[in-house]
């Protein structure tokens, strides 16, 4: 069969689900059955016999095994060697697959309509061996080969063009991408499913324990196969060679993923091979992804931390739909906040840098690793020996790697903390990584965002490594900067790096109220609404504070922090950094992946150089980034 391009219509006769109008309020039609087990426990007349009460158990089970596949095939630090694929899943996937779970409500109805429909089997036993075994017969004989074959006929021309075409749209193998399938496809898989279900309890060997067991394992089973890592060794088929023909792997799913045209079994490829439709490449190929112990060396480091306990939730591997979307407190992050303090707890007393999420850019492997602390806790000052050793440990074993470009988050950079880097690149003279603070493109951006037309600004956190570089850059343009601090001493020095005919632009205040008739101010420490009703009516607030200040001046401007979309050739991306939209990561992360493009050699770390300014936005601009306003 010829390859085929991966596109169809949404027209064809049930295509779509018939509650795909009701958006996320399709799980209103869990309410009947969630009321009668309510009010079941209400009355005090709730027992395990109710066959809503398992309906919705094996629910919640199956709805739980895919989650936590989901979020292995999202452990990238686990299992970044063994992955089939190794691009990333983008955006339009995860929208794609968004609904993955809508199966279960057309199989919880299916089930409540025959429960009703056929009252004995609300009564049948808990155990009973046989069935089992009858199960396993019924699935081997008739379930497997009626799937390989409607799945051959979903594959002939029409019916792809038709329905399965949404299926192979998914370009990288996720554990949702095994439900990603039309309203069409998932009745015929109910087909599949009830005929050893249905045909074990028509013979009187059904059980309850049977129906769990069979749909958990028919689900882990379907999951396994599509995580994109291969788990099993390639020894155990050299061993138990029989095993070939029973076990489907996550290399030999990949293989009919991407070729369309061979492997179409469900779980055992005996029928591939019986049909002859089975790759030739399977078994070499999971030889291949089963020995593998290294991946390709990233070419630039993002090295980020842990902002806060709430939003540590905001991961591929917790919630993959939630971190494709810019992080916000969501009701159901507070029943997860018990486990994630456990979890910082752990990761404070053993933990090392680990690898979180990735992309290309122009052929370039980009990665972010995080250091496992919280924001917090860099503000301890007992803690601050062992986060730089964190960080120092990643530098060093980013040089090992061969990375060309390690660029510091946040407070990774701190001054207070290692200098904005300069404590390592000084240790470690010889390093061949290039340490990046990328605070000169955030610089960039802040100045680029003001008017060429303003001739005064009012500067706080004017002594920072930011508000230095912005106030000299400033003065030079001719532009009148109130630098909002106490120190005399720290202005001073500041005023001096300046040439001295641009000295006179930089001028020291001490109060909000010294501002009260400029209309442009640059925030670089908090501001409270107090201070910021010091300025006049129409005033724009720029800034590069962290957190951002809450916009409380309803006359006003308030621009964001910096932060710049990246290119149209970025590929594998489908996460979004903190409360950033999709496609746009700070300023900072962006100057570190403009040093690694263009290769320069020097590192970025300690004071910005000022005549590096216009340099990097130039080279920004020219490699397709886009500064958001």
């Amino acid at each position: 069969m010829e390859k085929r391009e991966v596109c169809g219509t949404r027209e064809a006769p049930l295509f779509s689900w018939p509650w795909e109008s009701l958006g996320k309020f399709k799980y209103l039609l869990y309410a009947p059955l969630v009321a009668k087990v309510g009010y079941g426990y209400y009355k005090g007349e709730a027992n395990d016999g109710d066959w809503c009460f398992h309906v919705l158990n094996l629910l919640c089970l199956r709805a739980f095994i895919h989650q936590l596949w989901s979020s292995y095939s999202c452990m990238y630090f686990l299992n970044r060697t063994r992955r089939i694929d190794q691009r990333g899943i983008e955006y339009n996937q995860i929208d794609s697959e968004w609904h993955w779970d809508n199966f279960f409500i057309l199989q919880t109805a299916i089930a409540s309509f025959l429960v009703l429909s056929f009252p004995s089997l609300a009564s049948i036993p808990i155990w009973d061996f046989r069935g089992f075994l009858c199960c396993f017969i019924l699935h081997t004989a008739f379930s497997e080969p009626l799937y390989y074959w409607l799945h051959r006929l979903l594959h002939t021309s029409d019916l792809f063009h038709k329905y399965h075409w949404l299926h192979h749209s998914s370009k990288v193998l996720h554990p949702f991408t095994a439900e990603n399938l039309t309203f069409f496809e998932h009745l015929l898989l109910c087909v599949v499913i009830g005929i050893p279900l249905l045909g074990t309890a028509a013979i009187g060997y059904g059980s309850g324990r049977l129906i769990y067991g069979y749909l958990l394992v028919f689900d882990f089973l379907r999951c396994l196969g599509y995580s994109n890592v291969e788990i099993f060794p390639s020894e155990i088929f050299d061993f138990l060679p029989f095993l070939k023909y029973l076990i489907r792997t996550p290399t030999y799913q990949s293989l009919h993923q991407s070729e369309m045209d061979n492997n179409y079994c469900l779980f055992m490829p005996f029928f591939d091979e019986l049909w002859k439709t089975q790759n030739p490449k399977s078994w070499e190929l999971q030889r291949a992804m089963s020995s593998r112990k290294t991946s390709r060396v990233p070419d630039f480091v993002f090295l980020a931390h842990v902002v806060d306990v709430v939003s540590s939730g905001h991961a591929p591997f917790v919630f993959r739909s939630f971190n494709s979307m810019p992080f916000s407190v969501k009701p159901y992050l507070l029943t997860l906040w018990p486990g994630s303090y456990v979890a910082m707890l752990l990761m404070w007393a053993k933990s090392k840098t680990f690898l979180f999420s990735f992309y290309h850019l122009g052929g370039k492997l980009c990665q972010t690793w995080v250091v496992p602390r919280y924001g917090f806790q860099y503000f301890l000052p007992f803690a601050k020996e062992g986060i730089n050793k964190q960080i120092e440990n990643a530098i060093l074993r980013a040089d090992r790697l061969g990375v060309k470009v390690i660029s510091l988050a946040a407070l990774n950079k701190n001054e207070a903390l290692n200098g904005g880097g300069v404590l390592f690149t000084n240790k470690h003279p010889d390093l061949k990584v290039r340490v990046c603070h990328g605070n000169t493109l955030t610089a960039a951006v802040i100045l680029n965002n003001i008017s060429k037309e303003v001739d005064e600004v009012f500067l706080t956190g004017a002594t920072s490594k930011l508000g230095r570089a912005i106030a000299l850059y400033l003065a030079r343009r001719k532009v009148k900067v109130m630098m909002l601090t106490l120190s005399a001493e720290r202005f001073t020095k500041i005023q001096r790096e300046a040439p001295p005919e641009f000295q006179m632009y930089l001028v020291q205040v001490t109060k909000y109220q010294a501002a009260k008739h400029c209309k442009t101010w640059i925030l670089g420490k908090w501001a409270t609404p107090q201070e910021q009703y010091s300025a006049p009516s129409g005033t724009q607030f720029q800034q590069f504070v962290v957190p951002p200040v809450l916009p409380f001046r309803r006359d006003c401007t308030y621009g964001n922090l910096a932060a710049i979309r990246l290119p149209e050739n970025v590929e594998g991306l489908g996460s979004c950094e903190y409360m950033l939209g999709r496609g746009v990561v700070h300023a900072c992360h962006a100057g570190g992946l403009v040093h690694a493009l263009e290769g320069w050699k020097h590192h970025e770390v300690g004071a910005i150089d000022v005549d590096q300014i216009d340099v990097v936005w130039e080279a920004a601009l020219r490699h397709g980034f886009i500064p958001v306003a």
